[in-house]
C-alpha cells in the first residue's frame, strides 16, 4: 500500500569523503522485501556518533546517505508486515534488527546476527533523507506517542535510550556488586532505590540524557566536560557539574575519599575512559557507551589493583525504550529545549562543520521548514 505515488528521486545528505558532505538527488527507496516499510521523514537527527563517520574514523563504503535517527510516517508497507499500516507515525531506532536470533531473543539487539545500523553500509542507507527503507519493520519500530512533539521524540531513536542504557548498566552492576537481588524488571531494579555516587564524563547530548537517567537511580550525580558552556546545561539536567580540575576533589569529599561508585563514559575517547577509571573507587563500576575507534592504553597492574566492573558497548534500543520514554515524559519541559537547531537538508554541509567544531548542540533536519514539529 502507498500514500500516492512516491517521486523517483529525493533529497539526501550524502557523505562523499571524510569531512565532505553534499545534499544530492538520489533514488527514492522502494520495498525490497515483504517485511519492509518505507517511511517519509518528519524529522531526522544529526548525532554525535555521525561525527565518527564524518571524520573518517570508522571506515564505511562511500558515498552513502548518512544518519541513524528518524521520526516519520509510513507511506508503503510490505506484504508480510503485520504491525503497521500506511499512515502510522513511527519512531525508527538506529539499528534494524531481526527479532529472532539468539541476541534479539535475549534483549541484546545491539548484537543482532544480521543487525545493520542505518547509514553505515551493507545495503542500508541513512536517515538524513526525505524517505527511508526500513527492513524487518515489525521487530523494532515504535509508535509515536501523541503527547510529545516529533522533534523531541527523535531523542528516542538513539540518544535517550542510550543514556538510559549507560546509566542503568552502571546501576545494575553496582547492585550486583553489593549483593542486592534483582527482580528481572529493568526499570524497577535500577530505579527502585537511589543508591551510590555517579559521575558522568561528557555533557554533550548523550551525556545530558545519561544525567537525566542517572538522577533517577543514584543519590548524587556529578558531571564534567572539557567545554565549559556545557556545564550549566548539565546542572539543569540535575548534575553537580564541575570543571575537570575541581571534579576529583569534590567526588572524594562526597565519598569519604573512596571515589565514585559508578562512572559513565559517553565521549568515546581514550582520555575520557581513563578519566572514568581514575575517578572510580576500588571495585566500582565503569559503564561506557562512547564509540571508541582508537586504542586505549593504561597500566595493567592499576586495573588489576582497582578491581573494576565494566559495561561497554552499544545500546539495544527496544530493551531500554520503555524506561527512557518515562524519563522523557517526566522531563518534557527540559527536553523540549534540548533541540538547539532545526534546519533544512540544504544546510547540512554548514551544520556538519559547526557540529564537528563543537559550536552547536543537538540539531535536527525537518521537512518543509516546519520548525514547530
Amino acid at each position: 500500500m502507498t500514500i500516492g505515488a512516491l517521486p523517483p528521486t529525493m533529497k539526501a545528505v550524502v557523505l562523499e569523503a571524510p569531512l565532505k558532505i553534499a545534499v544530492k538527488d538520489v533514488p527514492t527507496p522502494t520495498i525490497q522485501k515483504p517485511t519492509d516499510v518505507i517511511v517519509q521523514t518528519t524529522v531526522a537527527g544529526l548525532c554525535g556518533s555521525d561525527l565518527h563517520i564524518y571524520r573518517g574514523h570508522i571506515p564505511i563504503p562511500l558515498p552513502i546517505t548518512v544518519g541513524h535517527e528518524l521520526v516519520g510516517k509510513i507511506v508503503q508497507v510490505g506484504d508480510e508486515v503485520t504491525k503497521w499500516k500506511v499512515g502510522d507515525n513511527v519512531i525508527v531506532p538506529f539499528t534494524a534488527t531481526c527479532g529472532d536470533c539468539y541476541f534479539c531473543k535475549k534483549g541484546l539487539m545491539a548484537r543482532c546476527d544480521t543487525g545493520i545500523t542505518f547509514g553505515t553500509g551493507r545495503g542500508l542507507e541513512g536517515c538524513q533523507a526525505e524517505y527511508l527503507r526500513v527492513p524487518t519493520a515489525d521487530t523494532f519500530l515504535f509508535p509515536q506517542p501523541d503527547d510529545i512533539p516529533a522533534s523531541t521524540l527523535l531523542l528516542m531513536a538513539d540518544i535517550l535510550p542510550t543514556g538510559y542504557f549507560v546509566a542503568s548498566g552502571g546501576k545494575r552492576l553496582l547492585m550486583e556488586s553489593l549483593g542486592q537481588p534483582m527482580t528481572g524488571d529493568l526499570v524497577k531494579d535500577v530505579e527502585g532505590k537511589k543508591e551510590g555516587v555517579c559521575v558522568v564524563i561528557g555533557c554533550g547530548p548523550v551525556g545530558l540524557c545519561a544525567i537525566s537517567s542517572a538522577v533517577r537511580m543514584f543519590d548524587k550525580v556529578f558531571a564534567t566536560d572539557l567545554a565549559p558552556h556545557r556545564l550549566e546545561t548539565a546542572r539543569r539536567h540535575g548534575a553537580i557539574a564541575l570543571p575537570e580540575e575541581e571534579l576529583k576533589a569534590a567526588i572524594l569529599e562526597a565519598t569519604d575519599g573512596r571515589g565514585a561508585d559508578v562512572a559513565l563514559e559517553v565521549v568515546g575517547h581514550a582520555s575520557a575512559m581513563l578519566k572514568a577509571i581514575d575517578l572510580t573507587r576500588y571495585f566500582g563500576v565503569v559503564s561506557s557507551c562512547g564509540v571508541h575507534s582508537e586504542p586505549i592504553t593504561t597500566s595493567g597492574y592499576m586495573m588489576f589493583n582497582k578491581g573494576l566492573r565494566f559495561q561497554w558497548g552499544q545500546c539495544s534500543v527496544p530493551t531500554y525504550f520503555p524506561g527512557a520514554l518515562e524519563v522523557l515524559r517526566d522531563n518534557k519541559e527540559i527536553f523540549a529545549k534540548f533541540i538547539e537547531k532545526k534546519i533544512d537538508f540544504s544546510q547540512a554541509e554548514e551544520y556538519y562543520a559547526l557540529f564537528e567544531k563543537n559550536k552547536i548542540g543537538k540539531t535536527v533536519f525537518v521537512m518543509g521548514g516546519e520548525k514547530d514539529v
